[in-house]
């Protein structure tokens, strides 16, 4: 929706639960010297300020990263890059994130459709990736599969939509037949309606899950965060234990 901004939730629980995983995910993939394209289908402006005054609006970053020692691991080392480039207050996004993790050797690829959200993207990113001012789903189909073959594709839309959820199903379906390749992860908020049950159904296909629990607004917002991996790479079972592990101050 062109009406989200991820600024207002920058930091918060649910970043840490997807951020800490894809960190980790990122490291295993690069583990070995072959490259990867890894891409994301709603990057958002890639950056953020958590002095900022739509931080501190919501106040989920005092919920999240506020509430945790500095992390060790791929995530910590990722956060404390992107401080010494930009002051103490900046928090990556997925994409910085990927863009501090990995290599010459690997290509990135952002999606964002959103006109203000694509020029942050582009001030904050521009020279460390192939920056796309379009809508995700169709961009990632169209330049899958990419060169190099392996990778990984992060999709993490608003859900302002109810239809959204079974979009992402769809869309990850059709990538993976024409990408096999390719390790897909799904950001899902966990809300009383539970609508990412529907997606769950629609994938149809072969899926490890973690869902974290938390306590933003006394129960009348997110209950959770939510991730699926689709063609979940050897080894990938492991992450999500050390997911919790790292943002456990940050559930209920």
């Amino acid at each position: 929706m062109l009406s989200y901004q991820h600024a207002y939730h920058a930091g918060g629980p649910a970043d840490l639960h997807k951020h800490i995983a894809l960190a980790e995910l990122l490291a295993l993939l690069t583990r070995k010297p072959r490259g990867i394209s890894y891409m994301e289908t709603h990057a958002g402006r890639g950056l953020y300020d958590l002095a900022a005054p739509e931080t501190a609006k919501t106040g989920e970053a005092e919920a999240g990263i506020a509430r945790i020692p500095p992390p060790d691991g791929p995530f910590g080392e990722a956060l404390a890059n992107v401080r010494a480039l930009h002051g103490e207050t900046a928090y990556p996004g997925s994409p910085a994130l990927a863009a501090s993790l990995l290599r010459e050797v690997d290509r990135l690829h952002l999606m964002e459709l959103h006109p203000a959200e694509f020029a942050a993207l582009k001030t904050n990113l521009e020279g460390e990736a192939a920056i796309h001012h379009r809508d995700g789903y169709e961009g990632v189909l169209a330049i899958s599969p990419p060169k190099p073959r392996k990778g990984l594709v992060l999709v993490d839309p608003s859900y302002e939509v109810k239809s959204e959820y079974i979009q992402a199903a769809d869309f990850t379906r059709k990538l993976v037949a024409k990408w096999p390749e390719a390790t897909v992860m799904i950001w899902y908020p966990v809300l009383k309606a539970a609508r990412h049950t529907d997606m769950l159904a629609a994938l149809k296909l072969p899926y490890i899950k973690d869902e974290v629990a938390f306590d933003l607004n006394d129960g009348k917002g997110m209950l959770g965060s939510g991730l699926v991996l689709v063609n979940a790479p050897y080894g990938a079972e492991n992450i999500f234990g050390r997911t919790r592990k790292l943002g456990a101050p940050v559930l209920r």
